[in-house]
């Protein structure tokens, strides 16, 4: 494998229920953006579809929609629903490793959160306008704007920095 093609692959949720999102607070020992308010989610791992049947012949399908379900029932203990595209990015984290972020989002299905993997100390269901209070990491409060917007009759349409 060559190190400049290698990267961590990231699924993300933004969830819906009753017009309000679910943010978690970051964890002080993590990584990238500690302390800061996010949406679920994670690392992509082998063992999400190595050990399944494949899909195709060579190849397994709905893998990012599979992962994002996974880390909403690791990290907030929730199930989730009507699992959409909501846009992608990358960026390089302070240990120097590129991720490519594939966010989506989602609907409440079942469940009370509870926060069980240690990597995250707190959550909150917001408004888009609560959600402006929050130490949001970088761009998560624009994706959770693109969501709003679409969820009251518009196109989805692309990310755009903040104002």
């Amino acid at each position: 494998m060559k190190p400049e093609k290698a990267h961590y692959v990231v699924a993300t949720a933004i969830i819906v229920k009753e017009g309000k999102y679910l943010i978690l607070k970051r964890a002080p020992h993590e990584t990238v953006y500690p302390n800061a308010w996010t949406v679920p989610g994670g690392k992509l791992e082998r063992k999400d579809y190595e050990d399944k049947p494949k899909d195709s012949e060579d190849a397994w399908y709905g893998i990012g929609e599979k992962l994002v379900e996974r880390e909403v029932m690791e990290e907030a203990g929730i199930t989730i629903k009507n699992i959409q595209y909501a846009t992608s990015l990358t960026f390089i984290r302070p240990d120097n490793i590129p991720v490519v972020v594939l966010s989506y989002f989602a609907f409440h299905h079942q469940g009370e959160v509870a926060l069980n993997d240690g990597s995250h100390t707190e959550h909150a269901w917001v408004t888009l306008a609560e959600a402006k209070g929050y130490d949001l990491i970088p761009g998560i409060y624009e994706e959770i704007e693109m969501v709003d917007h679409h969820l009251k009759g518009n196109a989805l349409g692309t990310w755009k920095k903040g104002k």
